[in-house]
């Protein structure tokens, strides 16, 4: 496989994920990083060993055939649109953009330039996902008719020393974490039919705990209490919880409830982690460490000790399949029908509404063990 230049647009935290992974995938080359503050773009560049640019002097690259879009959710629409009309393909990260509408506008533009765009998150490419999904398509639970899944913390100002950009429109609990569970519930389901959602805020400002800014507050100005309903055209009803208003809670990840019996995911935030399989006689089964690459602990996580990491799969995967003329599992198709997912179970909390969905989807294809290592070096 031929190397692709890649070049990086945001030199934030994430970045360093992008940065440190890349190396690890075939037809991948990391050649310049660009920000709106060319220190930061500076340091991240000495920091990897690649070139500082601004952003007009990266799209102007003519070494670059992907560029990566780290900058921040609002500012998600107007980079991607500039990546492709400066004829590169584009990767987001998560979410792709705040509306249905400015994601069907870089539909169409991406589909007149003959450009891919692709989105995080790629998660659910992880071994440990990938080895639910095959259980599940192995028939192990039966027909799924319902389940659970849930992303419940106390939020992100105890932690992160600028984070007012997560109470702000187009972040919060549903856009900035829900992502993860939506893109898996794809993975395993296929598209959703119809939501329908509560909402709410129990704060009306937040009130920092960490770095140079302690102390000071941010106001909330979207739900941080979303619990949603949703149909998928399988047949499937699962409720899916996010908020940033729950200090302690015994709920799972992920719960998927068949004919035959449960199937219990972890956190689809990572790659890895146990998969359980509950039975019709009560018994309750770990499944083996799946012999999947991006099942292996390769970066430790704090109190979680190693984890598996391998954020940059879907864009290795995206790449490859632009060389050989397939679908690419973290397609704008699939992102879209997910961001219209997520902002109509917002739009449900304000209406009181059930929404029926206009987009939809296929089911990505699986990612088995030996298609995982063909995606390393």
């Amino acid at each position: 496989m031929a190397n692709l230049g890649i070049g990086i647009i945001g030199a934030g935290n994430i970045s360093t994920s992008y940065l440190r992974l890349a190396p690890l995938f075939k037809g991948l080359e990391v050649r310049a990083v660009a920000d709106v503050n060319m220190d930061a773009a500076k340091a991240r560049g000495e920091e990897f060993d690649v070139r500082a640019q601004s952003v007009d002097d990266l799209l102007a690259s003519k070494d670059l055939d992907v560029v990566i879009n780290l900058t921040i959710p609002d500012a998600h629409y107007a980079v991607t649109k500039r990546i492709l009309e400066a004829g590169k393909h584009a990767y987001s990260e998560k979410p792709l953009v705040l509306t249905l509408e400015q994601g069907v506008n870089l539909r169409d533009l991406a589909k007149a330039k003959g450009l891919a765009v692709g989105c995080a998150p790629d998660t659910f490419l992880g071994g440990a996902h990938q080895q639910a999904r095959a259980a599940l398509d192995e028939g192990r639970v039966g027909q799924i008719t319902a389940g659970s899944a849930a992303v419940l913390n106390h939020g992100m100002e105890h932690w992160h020393p600028n984070p007012d950009f997560f109470f702000l429109p187009g972040a919060g609990p549903m856009l900035d974490l829900g992502p993860y569970y939506v893109a898996d519930l794809i993975n395993f389901l296929g598209p959703v039919a119809r939501v329908g959602a509560l909402t709410s805020s129990a704060q009306a400002e937040r009130r920092i705990s960490n770095g140079p800014r302690d102390g000071e507050t941010v106001p909330v100005k979207t739900p941080t209490n979303i619990h949603a309903l949703l149909e998928f055209h399988s047949g499937a009803t699962i409720t899916l919880s996010t908020s940033w208003d729950v200090w302690h809670h015994k709920r799972n990840h992920f719960e998927l409830y068949g004919t035959e019996g449960t199937l219990y995911v972890p956190d689809p935030n990572f790659f890895g982690g146990t998969v359980e399989i509950g039975g019709k006689d009560g018994s309750l089964t770990e499944l083996p460490p799946w012999d999947h690459p991006f099942g292996v602990p390769n970066q430790e996580h704090g109190d979680r000790g190693p984890l598996a990491n391998y954020r940059t799969a879907g864009l290795a995967d995206m790449v490859a399949a632009l060389q050989e003329g397939r679908d690419a599992r973290c397609s704008l198709e699939r992102t879209l029908h997910g961001v219209e997912v997520m902002t109509a179970c917002l739009k449900s909390g304000e209406t009181g509404q059930f929404v029926t969905l206009t987009t939809t989807c296929t089911r990505p294809a699986a990612l088995s063990p030996a298609e995982a290592r063909a995606l390393l070096r």
